[in-house]
């Protein structure tokens, strides 16, 4: 764990960061020492949008572990460019080790991010700041440290739990991984805590984007989801449907990066960027998932680097139903470029015009209230069987898509079409790999994707030109499961272990 440890010597460096709209632009405390930081509202609020710009960093590569391992996503591949194959495209080929460096990455990016959420919430306690702002930012820390624990444990498993700084170094050499049951009983105590602290709304325009309660139940409902609580689940996420809101009539209005749109009316939580500038804070993932040699036919500057990541698969293409108007906002079968046409699909729920190329202002949804209703009517549905009730939460889904009304079946077609509407609902928005392992045991979730594997290998979604699949490609072992834990942290602590099979 020598990476927590020599956070506190950067922690400064990553305040200059931030990620919203209008909570963007801070002025550099990197040239002020801890001891003489953290004292008034203005350095707090300065130390907690570098929180929020770590987790924005954290959001970047997350397609790679949220779709890319998974039936949702492959990569257009470079024959002449080997040189991801093992790092994130051992994601998509399942042939991920303890040396790969986007696991090193991962692990280093969350607990950076941790340790500076921990060093705020100590801070906070003795700064100059009124009471009622104290509670809020309380909250939304407690929230985002939540939001990281909530994700490395269904990465990893068994994680480091860190609620606190050190005093020393050698502290953090003594660090072990907790079990599972205790992350999430962490999360959970976060959770609520920040509940009760956050307003449902900001009073002051500038704090939108900001966690709120609505966000904290909202992760806590899927915390009592994922743990099998289905009871909690349903109290919990009934009381985010008082909140305020609802579907948007047009589903495309969830990724459109217009200021009037950003953060609306279904947005429950997103990761902020801002575009259009040169401050630092853009997104570019219309880049990252255009086809490879698309030039400017996708994102309309031909100079701009694209990545042919993240690409829609056979498989889901084929999963929208006649009709389904999320198919054509989420996805494009093929591009045209100099009058031909290329059959590459691409992501396109993030494609908007944009004045700098590499810079666009989407940001990235992680909380939907049409997530909340279906994990209501899967709660429900596991709870007690299916309910009118809980097939209406679905049905609104769906008639904002176009389609007609599903019957009320029996309990587990209605699992199966719940999982189905998530996939496609929030397609390419980094919920697949999570959602599989929720409903899936390890043996199920290796046999599906071993199917899966079998299907790409026969007829791959991309032509690969003349590099040959690996014996190793697609092939899903229980273990994987859960990634393994970064070899080089093991071999700074020796206490940490390592998980099964790796």
């Amino acid at each position: 764990m020598k990476n927590i440890t020599a956070i506190g010597i950067i922690v400064l460096g990553l305040l200059q960061s931030s990620c919203s709209e209008d909570f963007l632009n801070q002025s550099d405390p990197t040239k002020v020492g801890v001891d003489l930081f953290y004292k008034n509202e203005a350095q707090v609020k300065q130390a907690l949008n570098g929180v929020y710009g770590a987790v924005q960093n954290l959001n970047n590569g997350a397609y790679i572990f949220g779709e890319f391992q998974t039936d949702n996503t492959t990569v257009d591949l470079n024959p002449s460019d080997r040189g991801g194959a093992g790092g994130w495209e051992a994601f998509e080929y399942s042939t991920v080790n303890s040396g790969n460096g986007e696991i090193a990455t991962l692990w280093n990016s969350y607990y950076a991010a941790l340790y500076n959420a921990n060093l705020t919430l100590e801070k906070l306690a003795d700064a100059t700041v009124d009471e009622a702002q104290k509670k809020e930012v309380e909250g939304q820390l407690k929230f985002l440290r939540a939001y990281m624990f909530f994700n490395l444990v269904q990465y990893f498993g068994d994680v480091v739990i860190v609620t606190s700084t050190f005093a020393t170094p050698d502290a953090a050499f003594d660090l072990v991984r907790s079990p599972q049951a205790e992350v999430w009983a962490q999360i959970e105590k976060d959770l609520k805590e920040a509940a009760a602290l956050l307003p449902a709304k900001y009073t002051n325009a500038a704090d939108k984007g900001r966690a709120t309660k609505g966000a904290a139940l909202s992760l806590l409902g899927k915390t009592y989801l994922t743990n099998k609580k289905y009871a909690e689940a349903v109290t919990t996420l009934k009381e985010v449907t008082t909140l305020g809101y609802a579907l948007n009539a047009n589903y495309a209005d969830n990724f459109e990066p217009s200021p009037a749109k950003k953060n609306g009316v279904e947005s429950i939580f997103e990761i902020q960027y801002q575009g259009d500038n040169d401050l630092g804070e853009w997104s570019n993932f219309e880049y990252v998932f255009a086809p490879r040699v698309s030039k400017g036919a996708v994102t309309g500057y031909a100079a701009g680097a694209n990545g042919g990541r993240n690409a829609p698969t056979n498989d889901i293409m084929a999963a929208y139903e006649k009709g389904d108007l999320r198919k054509d906002i989420s996805l494009k079968p093929d591009f045209t470029l100099d009058g031909k046409l290329y059959p590459v699909p691409y992501v396109n729920k993030y494609n908007y015009a944009h004045t700098i190329v590499n810079r666009t202002n989407t940001n990235w949804p992680i909380l939907r209230y049409a997530d909340v209703l279906l994990m209501l009517a899967e709660a429900t549905n596991e709870q007690t069987g299916p309910t009118a009730e809980a097939l209406d939460y679905v049905n609104q889904i769906r008639k904002r898509a176009g389609l007609a009304n599903i019957a009320l079946p029996g309990k587990v077609e209605f699992r199966a079409a719940i999982l189905k509407e998530r996939r496609l609902e929030l397609a390419f928005e980094n919920h697949r790999w999570f959602d599989l392992k929720r409903t899936k045991t390890p043996a199920e979730w290796a046999a599906f994707m071993n199917a899966h594997g079998l299907a790409e290998r026969a007829k791959p979604t991309i032509d690969r030109g003349a590099v040959p699949f690996n014996s190793t490609d697609y092939v899903y072992a229980e273990n994987e499961y859960f990634l393994p834990i970064p070899a080089p942290q093991i071999l700074i602590n020796s206490k940490l272990t390592q998980n099964p099979g790796y």
